[in-house]
């Protein structure tokens, strides 16, 4: 079996949309989308992933399907139950005299690389941020869907690896986003979701691909070929946007946010 994960384009999140870069991202996408071989199509319900599949599905003729819990991972840390907290996260702010909730996973490195259960599999579950954070329900949540999933296209989730009920050579390609990646690509390889949030960066349109391998008859494990691949972005000669990157030099004033 084979996953494609593509991020949506450079988006314009008041809006839930793309800019007018990531319509021309998408439209770049959409000139590689018959040699991509994408099979059966599903995307997050919001606008800029849908916008984004749209030029693929018009080029190839494809449908796709909504599902919902290929959103953009929503989990959100409510520092007013422990205000140590703020020093993990940037642009902590009050309203009303209450902190407004922080993006669970959004934290800053000099805090979660010196707390060793962010990188554990299973410590992150019982770290502060996830005591203090609706993080827990929603991976487990999403990640039952997904096992959901692979199950009904033959593969069982069994501890951390895939039990084979029916083989299948077959491609899905899910329209999504950088956060939900993460996520999902924790759980097929049983890591701490905090480490990919932390240590990549897929780029709007880029496409990440997975595969079972198995090794022995009946089981199976996903391994990833291409990870954030934007290579029809150079082919098109546009660059690659620089949404989910931060700035490698701090005085980058452009590129600070």
């Amino acid at each position: 079996m084979r996953i494609l994960f593509i991020r949506h384009g450079d988006p314009d999140y008041a809006n839930d949309t793309l800019t007018e870069k990531g319509h021309r991202e998408a439209a770049l996408l959409a000139e590689r989308a018959e040699s991509l071989n994408m099979g059966e199509c599903f995307v997050s319900p919001l606008g800029r992933a849908r916008h984004t599949a749209d030029y693929c599905l018009k080029k190839t003729g494809k449908d796709a399907r909504i599902l919902s819990w290929l959103e953009e991972f929503p989990a959100r840390v409510d520092l007013n139950r422990d205000a140590h907290l703020c020093c993990a996260y940037q642009n902590v702010r009050k309203e009303n005299g209450l902190f407004v909730p922080k993006v669970v996973w959004d934290m800053v490195p000099s805090y979660w690389t010196e707390h060793p259960e962010y990188f554990d599999r299973e410590g992150w579950r019982t770290s502060e941020v996830a005591r203090c954070s609706d993080i827990v329900p929603l991976y487990d949540s999403v990640t039952e869907n997904f096992d959901r999933f692979l199950a009904e296209h033959g593969y069982v989730r069994e501890n951390a690896h895939y039990r084979v009920e029916r083989a299948s050579a077959e491609t899905v390609t899910f329209f999504c986003h950088f956060g939900i990646t993460c996520v999902l690509l924790s759980h097929l390889w049983s890591v701490s979701p905090f480490v990919l949030w932390h240590s990549f960066a897929f780029a709007p349109t880029s496409v990440t691909e997975v595969v079972t391998e198995e090794r022995q008859r009946g089981t199976a494990y996903f391994r990833g070929l291409k990870l954030g691949d934007v290579s029809h972005l150079y082919a098109g000669n546009e660059p690659v946007s620089f949404a989910a990157r931060f700035a490698e030099i701090y005085d980058d004033m452009e590129h600070r946010h």
